[in-house]
């Protein structure tokens, strides 16, 4: 009996040694007789019983042997393959067939004309300041001269940080303008794009978050027709070199004197007619001379410098520049609605 299992398990030897592989097939074939969970290797280790007591030992030795050369057979034959397989990867690749498209993105409306109005500003003078969005009371409000019982400072306009009535999400970019003016001295040239918050009811022509970019300039000598053409610039960069535009007071708490900037849209079509209400003029943006008490805050004499600043929404100008009918899809990240702009810069 004993010399009958000793032969059988040197023939299993002798047959992992001798193996010859072509195929993953065959290979996990192999597997399964001598590397698998019930391979034909580990039911032998039950005959050891039936070894004779002198002979356990070398059994015992022999088994393992074979286990190992298994395993070391499957290992060398599996890498084997691989590298056959890695060198041989080309060569059933058509380099003449037809790729898989690759969907290309697009810019979001908003960067788009935030890009062209940053563009445009850049041309004359204006460098971009950024600032924090998570703004203190005085920089958002007092700095820019607005009154203790003013409407913005109540909860229904503005989000106050829990527990914290003077930290809040910033209202307007101007904020950026009081931090320029407080560490930076004349001539200061800047325009300042960012995101702003308010507590609004969302709907088709508002939103709770919108972006606005504000401008600045402060030198000596700043006059009222220095805004008006620099903003007529803007607009005639912006919307063609035919387009007019018309000043109409009114007031801010940061400018003296103030007013509303509109461009003539003219009244083409029905939907000229729908969004200027008969007019043919459209809001563009408000603007004004820099007040001195905001001066005076920010640690600038007004008697030696003037200012003006203006600031419009983005996404307003978006949905005039692309025919938008709802500000809400400027935030819903439809790739249905954004597909459209692929292509446009």
């Amino acid at each position: 009996m004993s010399a009958d299992i000793f032969a059988r398990v040197q023939g299993i030897l002798d047959a992992i040694q001798s193996e010859k592989i072509e195929n993953v097939t065959e290979l996990e074939a192999f597997r399964i007789k001598y590397v698998g969970s019930k391979n034909e290797i580990k039911s032998l280790f039950g005959e050891i019983k039936n070894v004779e007591n002198d002979r356990k030992k070398e059994f015992g030795q022999l088994l393992n042997d074979v286990k190992q050369a298994a395993e070391e057979k499957y290992e060398a034959l599996k890498t084997t393959l691989e590298e056959a397989s890695g060198n041989n990867s080309g060569s059933d690749i058509d380099l003449t067939s037809p790729c898989e498209p690759m969907p290309s993105g697009s810019r979001h409306p908003v960067s788009i004309v935030l890009n062209r109005i940053i563009s445009i500003f850049e041309r004359i003078g204006f460098t971009v300041a950024e600032e924090r969005e998570i703004e203190d009371d005085w920089h958002n409000f007092t700095a820019m001269n607005t009154p203790e019982d003013h409407p913005a400072r109540d909860m229904q306009d503005t989000f106050y940080l829990k527990d914290s009535t003077t930290e809040l999400l910033r209202t307007h970019t101007s904020s950026v303008q009081a931090r320029i003016m407080t560490a930076q001295k004349p001539p200061i040239r800047i325009i300042a794009p960012g995101r702003v918050y308010r507590n609004e009811t969302i709907s088709s022509r508002s939103h709770c978050q919108f972006h606005q970019v504000e401008g600045l300039y402060i030198d000596k000598g700043v006059s009222f027709a220095d805004m008006k053409q620099t903003l007529l610039y803007f607009a005639r960069e912006m919307y063609g070199e035919q387009t007019n535009i018309r000043l109409r007071p009114s007031f801010f708490p940061f400018t003296e004197p103030s007013a509303e900037m509109d461009v003539y849209w003219g009244l083409n079509n029905e939907d000229d007619y729908r969004i200027t209400k008969g007019t043919g003029w459209l809001e563009i943006l408000g603007c004004g001379m820099v007040d001195p008490n905001v001066l005076i805050n920010c640690g600038i004499d007004p008697n030696e410098y003037s200012g003006f600043a203006f600031g419009m929404g983005i996404e307003r100008q978006a949905m005039l520049q692309f025919k938008i009918t709802d500000i809400r899809q400027l935030f819903e990240n439809d790739t249905r609605f954004l597909k459209q702009f692929s292509g446009v810069i």
